[in-house]
């Protein structure tokens, strides 16, 4: 399994805070929106990733997180050079896909919950055996607002996007897991009357094929969009109160690294061994030692 973060787009909804950088650069409490996707993928043992971002954007991606080698991955990066649509991440990331299934995650995307990595675990597992694809949904107030979908005890029956009337408040997230056929199916694609190629129209495909699974995360779990000022402030607020609250962080790729056995205790420390006078390294520091 491959993992591709697309951090693209011009955010937009966001200026002016995005007008000198990428939305997924900027902060969320202690720490730059994109360890959030990338601490996911790293959850799930994906070690080879791929983020796609704009041309301009690149470079201070490069800048943050290198080739990953700090963090005990592998990353590697290719340009957008407009919003196409989510299933063009696909066609981008092709040569890198490879003959392998991929983990598509949006970098404006939180997820924090209980068993969350075993969930990610498993599901990575059971696709590379036996293919098709997953979904992860999550219940909304506003269900009018996503792409929404209907099941029932057999599984899922469709799939629509910002219904007025929706058939459940189940929103689908920014997370998707796919085998290989989503290469051949993301090239053939039409774009959709708003001139993109739409992922839904992937999971419609899969779903046609009964190759379709969901994911529901539910009580006791968060998702948090970070598209908007407020709920980039909102995401923030929660972070801080989950880490004060429990001692931990949220996100830490560097004890992600140490937990998955990506890195060694000692090249670790050796690292952020010149960072000084810093919470979140020395949160590092007490957590290998």
């Amino acid at each position: 399994m491959k993992g591709i973060i697309l951090a693209g787009g011009s955010g937009t909804r966001l200026y002016p805070t995005t007008l000198v950088t990428s939305k997924q650069l900027l902060p969320v409490f202690d720490k730059p929106m994109i360890y959030y996707p990338l601490s996911v993928l790293m959850l799930a043992g994906i070690k080879n990733i791929l983020i796609i971002t704009t041309e301009k954007d690149m470079p201070d991606f490069q800048k943050l997180l290198g080739n990953g080698e700090r963090f005990g991955i592998n990353l590697s990066y290719k340009p957008q050079t407009k919003p196409n649509g989510l299933a063009e991440a696909f066609i981008i990331g092709s040569d890198f896909i490879g003959d392998d299934c991929v983990t598509l995650i949006l970098g404006d995307n939180i997820f924090f919950g209980p068993r969350f990595s075993g969930t990610l675990k498993y599901r990575t597992k059971f696709i590379e055996k036996h293919g098709g694809a997953c979904i992860f949904s999550y219940p909304v107030k506003q269900p009018e607002r996503f792409g929404i979908v209907e099941f029932d005890e057999n599984g899922i029956i469709s799939i629509e996007e910002k219904p007025a009337v929706p058939k459940s408040n189940y929103a689908v997230t920014g997370l998707y897991m796919y085998d290989n056929s989503v290469v051949g199916y993301a090239k053939a694609l039409e774009p959709s009357a708003r001139g993109e190629l739409e992922i839904t129209d992937i999971n419609n495909i899969y779903l046609k094929n009964k190759k379709l699974s969901m994911e529901k995360l539910g009580r006791g779990f968060s998702w948090l969009d970070t598209g908007t000022h407020h709920s980039l402030l909102q995401a923030g607020q929660y972070v801080q109160t989950i880490e004060e609250n429990q001692g931990i962080k949220m996100a830490c790729l560097e004890e992600i690294a140490f937990r998955m056995k990506f890195l060694s205790r000692n090249k670790i420390l050796n690292n952020i061994k010149d960072v000084k006078n810093n919470d979140y390294y020395d949160y590092i520091r007490n957590l290998v030692k």
